[in-house]
């Protein structure tokens, strides 16, 4: 059948048409999973990512145009270490299909096998850029520690976009890390850090066959531990990515929006949080003793509180022995549950409605101060906006304080068009891990009329396609932020959180942890010149204000059907079967 939109035409097979989405031989559940939920190995809903072969999501071979995406299974998996993000299933095909088609290799093109090279990549030749060496190897940098909010480094980017960014080998010194993921290559993630001999504890939500395949993965290194996180509710997932760095000299804590996996450090958009180093309290220090202006030590340890796992609970109470005083936001975390009375506001987004009710300030003419929501996976939310996105989501985005107004100001939602993918650095693969499905965009084709365009010229990553996740809201000339919040959490109710029953309790079906920055803490114009960014420069919104909406020939980009009209940056089309 056709499907007509607002932003062009899809076709797709009468099998697309179902309510429910494609399950996957490797899903983690027995019960079909709901459009709002993940729907690939390779998707973030959403996310993606565990280490998996090529034939699962692919680009196919451009025969005008030849590229090593397109070589043989085998040869890609030598590569090792390469997944793409975002989903909470496992490696597995979906009805038993792969998902990715390729054309057949033509002799014309063949390429002779050159004994140095580096295996292929699905990602494309940029993936395997050889960086100088301190590309990696760098220190945490200063030039942003007033709001200690960072980008990650990509490659195939002018070095100047590169300054004050961060890659996972830059913080090496700690003697015990907790990881808290969706996703894991622990091959990979042990090759980032000096030695094995340091203590990890992994928190993620595996289970059943995924969790016995992640316990595989790391047979080979006994200095690895795990801790399950409860999954109570269908089809949530662990989709929080936080690190707890420990030192001789207390701990940092670091919230993320990578998954632990080659493919999210390197050609991707990702952004972080890091605290500065927590000392240990004198000896003695009472109960409320190093409490921030922001309650986050309160909050985190109720956050880690809510895990119920005896692996934690050793750590909840060395916690509880530093000083986190320094802390200048604010934690808005999501975990599984059904949540009553005063219960509401402590998870999902009646959490942020709260802290913007608390702690954010009515500004004149605030009906004209547009909210922006930027995410990489988006969930099915019902017939028409009101169901969920404006009935509900978009009450908690325009709280401003305790003014009366309900205001209803403009929305712009950044997502990737399909240009935007074709184009990207890695071409089509990106789109892996934006695994907005057919079968949940054909049911909300008004959610696409918000759409924008994801452009990031002022940081030079508009060709490296975002994972990150940032909601915030704007002066009308977008010179002046609100309000800014880096998270986990995608465009979903899973994530966010949905109320039932006549609005008296809230549903929330996933673990999910971002950091509020607030005016009363931050002073917040918006940093539009290019990178590095100092800290009298301005907030370092990571793309360009104003977003740029989509024009009646851009479409979203949907992972799970065919682009072959054009080949993307390294001639490979995108023909999902």
């Amino acid at each position: 059948m056709s499907q007509d939109s607002h932003h062009g035409k899809w076709t797709i097979s009468s099998s697309d048409d179902d309510d429910e989405a494609v399950p996957l031989s490797g899903t983690t559940t027995s019960e079909p999973q709901p459009a709002d939920a993940p729907v690939s190995s390779l998707a973030d809903g959403s996310e993606a990512g565990r280490p998996a072969s090529t034939d699962q999501l692919n680009a196919s071979k451009y025969e005008t145009s030849p590229s090593l995406a397109g070589k043989r299974k085998k040869e890609a998996l030598d590569g090792s270490g390469w997944a793409l993000s975002d989903s909470d299933d496992d490696d597995g095909d979906v009805k038993g299909k792969s998902l990715g088609k390729r054309a057949p290799p033509s002799p014309k093109t063949k390429k002779p096998k050159v004994e140095t090279e580096r295996p292929p990549s699905p990602h494309g030749r940029l993936y395997y850029i050889d960086e100088p060496e301190d590309f990696f190897e760098s220190s945490i940098p200063r030039l942003s520690d007033t709001y200690r909010f960072y980008l990650n480094k990509v490659t195939g980017l002018d070095r100047k976009y590169n300054s004050g960014a961060l890659h996972i080998r830059g913080e090496r010194s700690f003697i015990y890390q907790h990881l808290f993921n969706y996703c894991f290559d622990i091959a990979w993630m042990v090759k980032q850090y000096p030695s094995e001999d340091r203590p990890v504890l992994i928190v993620h939500g595996d289970k059943r066959e995924a969790k016995a395949r992640l316990l595989q993965q790391a047979k080979p290194f006994p200095h690895i531990h795990f801790c399950q996180a409860k999954l109570d509710i269908a089809f949530g997932t662990h989709h929080t990515k936080m690190m707890l760095l420990w030192y001789e000299e207390g701990f940092r804590v670091i919230i993320l929006t990578s998954n632990l996996i080659r493919a999210d450090w390197y050609q991707k958009t990702q952004g972080m949080w890091m605290s500065p180093v927590f000392p240990r309290l004198p000896e003695g220090s009472g109960e409320s003793a190093g409490e921030s202006p922001t309650s986050f030590k309160r909050d985190l340890l109720e956050y880690l509180a809510s895990y119920r796992a005896p692996e934690l609970e050793e750590w909840i109470r060395r916690i509880g022995a530093h000083d986190l005083s320094e802390a200048r936001v604010y934690l808005v975390g999501s975990t599984p549950g059904r949540y009553v009375g005063s219960d509401m506001e402590r998870w999902g987004h009646l959490r942020l409605r709260k802290l913007l009710y608390d702690h954010a300030d009515p500004v004149p003419g605030e009906e004209r101060w547009p909210v922006i929501g930027q995410f990489s996976s988006i969930g099915s939310m019902g017939l028409d906006k009101t169901k969920w996105l404006t009935g509900e989501f978009q009450r908690t985005m325009t709280t401003l304080g305790k003014s009366s107004l309900r205001s209803d100001p403009p929305m712009h939602l950044v997502y990737p068009s399909v240009e935007d993918v074709r184009t990207s650095l890695e071409g089509y693969p990106a789109g892996g891990s934006l695994p907005y499905s057919i079968q949940t965009a054909q049911k909300q084709l008004w959610l696409h009329s918000f759409f924008h365009r994801w452009k990031a010229t002022a940081t030079g990553r508009s060709h490296a396609m975002p994972h990150i996740k940032t909601y915030m809201r704007a002066s009308p000339d977008f010179t002046e932020l609100a309000w800014f919040l880096v998270t986990s959490a995608n465009l979903s109710k899973a994530a966010w959180g949905a109320l039932e029953k006549n609005s008296t309790q809230v549903m929330v079906r996933s673990y999910e942890l971002g950091v509020l920055y607030v005016p009363s803490a931050f002073t917040f114009p918006v940093h539009k010149s290019q990178f590095p960014v100092s800290d009298s420069a301005g907030f370092p919104v990571p793309f360009d204000l104003p977003p740029t909406c989509y024009s009646p020939k851009d479409q979203p980009w949907i992972w799970n059907i065919p682009y072959s009209q054009a080949p993307d940056t390294h001639g490979n089309v995108w023909v999902p079967s």
